[in-house]
């Protein structure tokens, strides 16, 4: 390895070192803030509660603290920002997992010592950034907003990308295709991917393309428009998805056919084909994507690798047509959905209702 090359690979090891301890002392100047204001919610709470149950003095309280830390601190004491630690503090010192936490402290340490934060403890509950729990505390359901949790520490949401979760209900899409002891999981333990089902939404919303509602586009113009936004595509699809070809072409008996869009799934170890359909889904189009993935299956999966899975993305389809269309074992083809325009958080709740 000439001096040169060898340089690069040192350099490359020393910067990655570098950018992973930026990020953990990001994440923990991060922590470490959350506990600070969960702790200061703490003390405005206690002081409200301690006997003096006028709304006007908690409003005066708040006022004062605010005046008085903004002079010896600076920035970031306003009211309406101390009103949100005092809400961080009420919503989720609630919290079973955070009780469990601070009664193990409680009794790991004297009394007399119990009061004084510990940081190393409670980081263990607190992992984002204070902007996120501001938006955590705006989602009503206790179970919901557990879910959007876990998922922002598992994947390292940004605020952004949360609140897009959010507005596109992932929630209520994946409990949509769970029973009640699928939807308690999925606040107890966020996504957990086991089976193909798993990685499964309908509808998928995909907004980001920019495309209207109505059929003004043909299915190569929205393949291009997945392509050109596949970043957020990937991001809609959910875990461990990689991109891996467009506009397939397989070949026998001197026939061609061509799958729009072929993924890999890291997690679930098995390609994932996509076909795009404009309009209403036909039992032509699942019947071609079994063909799809029996090929697949015979002729590009290995034998370490999980049985293909096919997805048929369209406009609107019939229950009653996947249902007789598919055998009742069906753990590979699925029929989902999209929406280009975002729908209503309440559409997406009442389709759960009804469910």
């Amino acid at each position: 390895m000439s001096d040169g090359l060898q340089n690069k690979v040192i350099f490359q090891q020393v910067a990655e070192l570098l950018q992973n301890a930026r990020q953990q002392v990001l994440r923990t100047v991060n922590s470490t803030m959350t506990i600070t204001y969960f702790e200061i919610g703490r003390i405005i709470v206690e002081e409200e509660q301690n006997g003096k149950d006028r709304a006007e003095y908690g409003k005066q309280l708040l006022k004062d603290l605010s005046k008085q830390l903004t002079k010896e601190f600076g920035r970031g004491f306003s009211i309406d920002n101390l009103e949100n630690m005092r809400k961080l503090f009420l919503t989720f010192s609630k919290s079973e997992t955070l009780s469990r936490i601070l009664q193990i402290q409680k009794e790991q340490t004297v009394s007399a010592e119990f009061n004084k934060v510990d940081y190393q403890t409670l980081s263990s509950f607190f992992k984002l950034t204070f902007s996120h729990y501001i938006f955590l505390m705006r989602i009503e359901d206790e179970k919901e907003r557990r879910f959007y949790k876990i998922e922002s520490e598992k994947h390292n949401w940004s605020v952004r990308e949360l609140k897009r979760q959010y507005d596109t209900a992932l929630y209520t899409r994946l409990a949509l295709s769970r029973d009640k002891e699928g939807i308690l999981k999925l606040s107890e333990q966020g996504q957990i991917i086991e089976k193909p089902k798993d990685i499964i939404k309908d509808p998928y919303i995909l907004e980001f393309l920019g495309l209207p509602e109505l059929h003004q586009y043909s299915e190569s113009q929205l393949e291009e428009k997945i392509i050109n936004k596949l970043e957020n595509f990937l991001l809609e699809l959910g875990h461990g998805f990689t991109f891996v070809a467009r506009q397939q072409r397989i070949t026998f008996d001197d026939k061609h056919f061509r799958i729009d869009l072929v993924f890999y799934n890291r997690i679930l170890k098995c390609f994932v084909l996509i076909d795009l359909k404009i309009g209403e889904l036909k039992h032509q189009d699942l019947g071609q994507m079994q063909m799809y993935v029996n090929y697949y299956d015979r002729e590009m999966r290995l034998e370490d690798e999980n049985k293909t899975i096919g997805i048929v993305l369209c406009q609107t389809k019939s229950e009653a047509v996947v249902k007789y269309t598919l055998p009742e074992n069906n753990e590979q083809i699925f029929a989902s959905k999209y929406k280009t325009v975002l729908p209503s958080v309440e559409v997406l709740k009442e389709l759960l209702e009804n469910k």
